[in-house]
């Protein structure tokens, strides 16, 4: 009898200590693994590397008419920074009682010098003729990546007489720095082959357009060089390998504008590659595209391979409304990642933040999402 009882205590340590291996090494693969979409409410994420940390600033979130931080040491697990810029600043230029309570959208930051620089969208307080969509870019300095954020003057940063949002940075090589940025849709009708098509349908009478540019800027930010150049627009003809999925917005009836907005370029041995959104940016169909050239101001051409990024329910998965993408790399550099927002059944209306893996290869751009399994840590060891 003691002989049974001392077996089976034996039995039940054996029984007990392989259960908590096994727990153990599920914990441990779950703690080498993230899944999409990340615990953090943004739109249009900007993801900035700086002394071996992360911030992340983006459209929305709990900032109150200016815009939240959030820092990792992973690009998975977020810590809330607050808000960290503010438009009732000494400088405030834009108008927080205009329509989207001011419309602070699209915020991306840069280090220079040791300072960091704020590029952002919002409603210029100037509006004499009351336009619903006078959207400007400006630009606020600080000594941290968290702030606070100060507007370097009390005006955006130019004026081309129409309105603009989302700007996107690149400091090239010879050390010229150009700004990039969307024309709005607003009052700015086009003739297409698509807007002639829905018009036909009687579905709608005219369709809105909204256009990449870029211009040079002045290397301390206080304006620009030159005239913007347009870079990019959603097709003229039906027959545009670029044309459909550029165009699903307005062919699925949900709207009559055709987006061309949200670019981030960056620079690949001796190309320029721009990443771009089009589609309604409420809309299931949100998707990103890409165009390359081989000078910063173009002309760019669109990739055959388009679009890169776009909603995963035609292939059984619940992401849609994928898009305004940025870029960022792992801790030791090797891995390239897409930051973006979008929607799943469980997130509704509101945008979440998503990152996935992406390359560069012969001159192609693949982005491996949008994804909601398990994927693994970006890599944290320089070797």
């Amino acid at each position: 009898m003691i002989r049974f009882f001392f077996l089976l205590l034996l039995l039940n340590i054996y029984t007990l200590s392989t259960l908590s291996a096994q727990t153990a090494q599920k914990n441990a693969a779950a703690n080498r693994t993230y899944t999409n979409p990340l615990p953090v409410k943004l739109g249009d994420p900007y993801v900035l590397f700086t002394k071996g940390k992360y911030y992340m600033y983006g459209t929305g979130g709990h900032a109150k008419k200016g815009f939240a931080a959030y820092s990792s040491s992973d690009l998975v697990n977020w810590k809330d920074e607050g808000q960290v810029y503010f438009h009732d600043n000494k400088n405030g230029w834009s108008d927080p009682e205009a329509a989207w309570e001011g419309a602070y959208w699209a915020p991306e930051v840069y280090e220079v010098k040791g300072k960091f620089y704020l590029f952002y969208s919002a409603q210029w307080k100037e509006n004499p003729t009351k336009e619903a969509e006078n959207f400007r870019i400006g630009v606020a300095v600080a000594d941290k990546p968290t702030g606070p954020f100060i507007d370097l003057t009390n005006q955006p940063i130019f004026d081309p007489g129409y309105p603009i949002i989302d700007a996107n940075v690149l400091f090239d090589k010879d050390g010229n720095v150009y700004l990039y940025y969307s024309r709005c849709c607003y009052k700015h009708s086009v003739e297409s082959e698509v807007a002639t098509w829905a018009k036909n349908k009687g579905w709608f009478q005219e369709i809105e357009e909204s256009w990449v540019y870029g211009v040079e800027l002045k290397p301390d930010f206080s304006g620009v060089i030159g005239d913007p150049v347009l870079l990019l627009r959603p097709p003229v003809n039906m027959k545009d390998e670029q044309a459909e999925w550029e165009s699903r917005s307005v062919t699925t009836k949900e709207v009559n504008r055709r987006w061309t907005e949200g670019s981030v370029a960056f620079r690949k041995g001796d190309t320029y590659y721009m990443m771009y959104s089009a589609n309604y940016f409420g809309g299931q169909h949100y998707a990103v595209g890409y165009a390359t050239a081989s000078k910063p101001l173009g002309p760019y051409t669109k990739a055959s391979n388009n679009p890169v990024l776009q909603k995963n329910t035609a292939r059984g998965g619940n992401v849609t409304g994928t898009g305004h993408n940025s870029i960022t790399y792992s801790p030791d550099g090797k891995e390239m990642f897409c930051v973006y927002h979008g929607r799943t059944k469980v997130t509704g209306d509101e945008r979440v933040v998503f990152i996935d893996r992406m390359q560069v290869k012969n001159g192609k751009i693949t982005v491996f999402g949008p994804t909601t399994t398990p994927q693994k840590l970006p890599v944290k060891n320089k070797n």
